[in-house]
């Protein structure tokens, strides 16, 4: 069984992000860069899978600029056997990166597709979703365990009211929860083996993909803040005003 995970480079969680000063993007200009936390969750569960003896292969891939080599070679310190840059400096947004994966899908002709189910840099949720829709393949979103049995691959999730558990049949794709589980720390001798293996590039005029942006960013702001809060001296006086000023009670 094969197994692609789709990995995206993106500003590290711990960088507290600038808008730039024309208002169109974030200045991403000498910040640390890593892997998206929620794909890094899809490749450790990729790559246990393959620990069970459940999956053979685990390919990573990313598509975006050169640098996104750094993070497959991240991927296959997790794990990954190993990587697919789909090359391009245009600005991919996630239709075009479905499309682009779809071709891969096609190409590599995986039982699972396992992906974040967002990235934390534009939060739009909607990859893995556009990716099971053009390839016609059942998707489990949101994933809080995953077990393979046969030509099934159950599938729980949370929801409103409790926990939901889904049957696929595979080859079907999944978005990773936070839940899922813990990434293992990479080690150096990882991260050396990592280096040897081999890391494939193409491009979007390779798979025969038009990733011409269909959205225009028309500004970027940073969210107002917060006002100060106010002191009352007693509850009557909190009463008053959450009726009469707030008007919720």
């Amino acid at each position: 069984m094969k197994i692609i995970v789709p990995v995206k480079r993106v500003v590290d969680y711990n960088v507290k992000v600038r808008v730039r000063s024309d208002g169109a993007g974030v200045d991403i200009g000498n910040v640390k860069m890593s892997m998206n936390p929620f794909d890094e969750i899809a490749v450790e569960e990729a790559v246990r899978l393959k620990e069970k003896g459940v999956a053979t292969e685990v390919v990573a891939v990313s598509c975006g600029a050169a640098q996104c080599q750094e993070t497959l070679r991240t991927a296959m310190a997790i794990g990954a056997d190993r990587g697919i840059l789909v090359e391009t400096n245009a600005e991919l947004q996630p239709l075009a990166v479905a499309k682009l994966l779809k071709a891969l899908v096609d190409k590599e002709q995986p039982s699972l597709i396992i992906l974040g189910k967002q990235a934390i840099d534009d939060d739009a949720n909607q990859t893995g979703q556009m990716l099971a829709a053009l390839a016609e393949l059942p998707q489990a979103t949101f994933a809080s365990k995953v077990e393979l049995a046969g030509d099934w691959v159950d599938v729980t999730r949370e929801v409103d009211g409790g926990l939901e558990t889904l049957s696929l049949s595979i080859p079907a794709v999944i978005t990773t929860d936070l839940r899922l589980n813990a990434p293992r720390y990479v080690t150096l001798p990882n991260i050396m083996k990592a280096k040897k293996k081999p890391l494939d590039t193409v491009s979007p005029g390779d798979l025969g993909v038009d990733v011409t942006p269909r959205l225009k960013t028309l500004k970027v702001a940073e969210p107002a803040g917060r006002k100060a809060g106010v002191k009352v001296a007693d509850v009557a006086a909190l009463v008053d005003k959450l009726k009469n000023e707030v008007k919720v009670i």
